[in-house]
């Protein structure tokens, strides 16, 4: 546990796609994007909040779930989904979310990274190391990395707080 003081600035990114999987895989649910950035924030100064999400295909519902995100507070950072020869499919943020962590983490106190992925341990170690910067992880246990849970600075489980964070819709499979 760390201490939060009001004075402290703090940024807030999200891998959605590690979130948005988890969430709907575990619960069948979607995550509040609104109500997770107050969690994450606690009361202090917000320096940025970005959102990494990948544009699989134009569609209406995408665009809808981009706006509702960006409508929550979140600047939305977009990468197209890659199809390789052969049909293989690969999106992912890691290596930009890396950059944008080291990049805010001279302007900020505490990087709060949404997202259970064990890749993002050496950014971590690095931000504690070099930067001085406290790393918040907001995961779900279940899915999230151990050694990524034990680094960090703090963790919150999303599988606490479902409550708040988690709602159901009629056409999530």
């Amino acid at each position: 546990m760390i201490v939060r003081n009001p004075a402290q600035r703090v940024a807030v990114l999200v891998d959605v796609q590690n979130m948005y999987y988890s969430a709907k895989n575990l619960y069948k649910a979607r995550l509040s994007f609104k109500n997770l950035l107050k969690i994450a924030i606690q009361g202090r100064i917000l320096t940025r909040a970005i959102a990494y999400v990948i544009e699989s295909e134009i569609n209406k519902s995408e665009k809808e779930f981009f706006d509702a995100v960006n409508i929550a507070g979140f600047e939305i950072k977009e990468k197209q989904l890659q199809t390789f020869v052969g049909g293989a499919k690969k999106g992912d943020w890691d290596l930009g979310i890396a950059m944008d962590a080291i990049r805010l983490g001279h302007k900020a106190d505490s990087i709060v990274l949404v997202s259970g992925d064990g890749d993002f341990k050496p950014v971590v170690n690095y931000l504690q190391q070099a930067l001085g910067c406290l790393v918040e992880v907001v995961a779900f246990r279940s899915t999230a990395n151990k050694e990524l849970i034990e680094i960090a600075d703090d963790f919150i489980d999303v599988e606490k707080h479902t409550k708040d964070l988690l709602f159901r819709e009629k056409n999530i499979k």
